[in-house]
């Protein structure tokens, strides 16, 4: 599979295998100085190019390597069983193999589960974590689907033929765009048919629908009450700090304000909502560079 950089940086692959089925993870790095991992949002249209211009502007101080997940963008999309242990595992091995000193992490969305947990096992990994809209439940929960639901659901789009059928209602252009009007962007003069549609063509890519399914339905999720995810954060011993958009869906934003009333959380409010780190980098950019770059 050809890969093309969407950053202008260097595009590698990361060879990782998972219960002996090997898997291709495909990497992006710019810039120099001291390493910075940019782990995008987990969504049924994730890739590393979310977070590419907010890549371009940090490694004007850093060097950022950004990823796609294992089931998203480039990277190999097989018909597994996405779950926690998978990512929990893929990231302790990819932050061990291509980093040789302490990192800074800036992780949007579902990323901030996996990043804590990784912390908390190998506190010498990470120097530094910066949150971006953090969340911690799919959208089925979030939605107040149980998990019998949530399990069925998943069992539906897995099937063949009628899965992907399913699936293909469920990420239409038209679809993709009201859920970005919904709660990802705030600014939708942004969500030109030419931005819709290379969203679609993400969501097309063949099996893209077993990781999606996953995240939707609540199976990748690594935490499961607000009260572990607090416990989670209080666990940290490294310097963390959130940003919250103003506008994010209320009951994502209770969990974000919860995390900010941390004594430990360093937390800044900006434009936007879910998707804040895609549609407002420079923003971003500039309310966490002094956090990042803080010898503290």
């Amino acid at each position: 599979m050809t890969t093309f950089s969407v950053f202008t940086g260097k595009v590698q692959e990361f060879l990782w295998n998972w219960q002996n089925q090997p898997l291709r993870v495909v990497y992006e790095t710019r810039g120099e100085g001291s390493p910075l991992l940019l782990l995008p949002a987990f969504s049924s249209v994730s890739t590393r190019g979310e977070v590419g211009e907010l890549a371009k502007l940090l490694s004007t101080h850093f060097q950022v390597t950004a990823i796609d997940w294992p089931g998203f963008g480039e990277s190999s999309r097989l018909s597994l069983d996405y779950n926690p242990a998978i990512y929990e595992q893929f990231l302790a091995d990819f932050v061990k193999s291509v980093f040789n000193t302490p990192i800074i992490v800036v992780a949007a969305g579902h990323a901030t589960g996996y990043v804590l947990k990784l912390v908390v096992k190998q506190p010498e990994a990470i120097s530094k974590i910066v949150l971006l809209a953090p969340t911690w439940r799919g959208p089925l929960p979030t939605m107040g689907a149980n998990a019998n639901i949530a399990a069925m659901v998943r069992g539906m789009i897995r099937v063949p033929i009628f899965g992907q059928a399913l699936y293909k209602l469920n990420t239409t252009p038209s679809f993709l765009s009201w859920m970005y009007r919904r709660h990802v962007f705030t600014d939708t003069t942004k969500l030109t048919p030419e931005f819709i549609a290379e969203k679609w063509q993400t969501t097309q890519q063949p099996n893209a629908r077993f990781a999606s399914a996953a995240f939707v339905t609540g199976n990748i999720d690594t935490i499961h009450s607000q009260g572990e995810f607090l416990s989670l954060v209080e666990s940290v011993n490294v310097p963390i700090m959130a940003v919250i958009g103003a506008s994010s869906p209320t009951k994502s934003r209770q969990e974000m304000d919860a995390l900010a009333g941390l004594q430990e959380v360093t937390s800044v409010i900006i434009p936007g909502t879910l998707g804040l780190h895609e549609e407002y980098p420079a923003i971003v950019f500039d309310a966490i560079l002094p956090f990042l770059t803080n010898m503290c």
